[in-house]
């Protein structure tokens, strides 16, 4: 059977991942660090064939897009339903500030993360559920292809939750950093994770958090 390449792609970091910021729905730009490290993707890429660019319709996704697909000459397909979490009355606030400020519900979200709705946002659940319907929408119009889907670190690890069939709590036992790639197989309705949140492009700037633990 004739299998679909995706390669999932969270964006290049902001000013807001860099102080610790939750963005969710808020359209905030790349960084200058976050351009850099799109080029260096975007340099990992230019040895890989893409038939098509899709990406979230927030800034900081559709920029890193742009980067890798510039050399390709691919036109950029946005999709909204692959948007971050929507944090609600959480954006704008730090990890700290959540915390202090909305105790019980940090710690309900925390507990069960697919049916926790944050106040003025969403849950998981739903995260993943539109996520995943814009994934298989792809898959369906783009069979035996090789795909590149940029979006963020929430909506994607709810996506990889519902393409493995893991329950929602696994969004807390792994990470994707900025510009990490994930790969998955698609063979019809059967679909492997072949590679998680590869930065190897990023060991000029010294590993995804600056450590050099890449």
């Amino acid at each position: 059977m004739q299998s679909t390449r995706v390669y999932l792609v969270r964006h290049g970091e902001t000013e807001w991942n860099n102080s610790g910021r939750y963005q969710g729905h808020s359209d905030i730009a790349l960084s200058p660090n976050g351009r850099r490290q799109a080029e260096l993707l975007r340099e990992r890429f230019c040895r890989i064939h893409l038939d098509a660019v899709f990406t979230s319709d927030l800034r900081r996704a559709r920029e890193t897009a742009a980067i890798i697909a510039a050399p390709h000459g691919l036109k950029i397909n946005e999709v909204p339903a692959l948007r971050e979490i929507n944090f609600g009355v959480w954006e704008g606030l730090t990890y700290q500030e959540i915390i202090a400020n909305h105790p019980r519900e940090w710690e309900a979200w925390r507990q069960d993360p697919g049916a926790t709705i944050i106040p003025g946002g969403e849950s998981f659940q739903q995260v993943k559920e539109r996520a995943l319907a814009a994934f298989n929408g792809i898959l369906d119009r783009e069979r035996g292809r090789n795909l590149l889907v940029v979006a963020h670190g929430g909506s994607l690890r709810a996506l990889i939750c519902g393409i493995l069939g893991l329950d929602l709590t696994a969004v807390w036992r792994f990470r994707l950093d900025n510009t990490g790639v994930s790969v998955v197989d698609c063979y019809g309705v059967h679909q492997i994770l072949v590679l998680l949140n590869d930065t190897h492009h990023l060991e000029d700037l010294g590993g995804p958090d600056g450590s050099g633990i890449l």
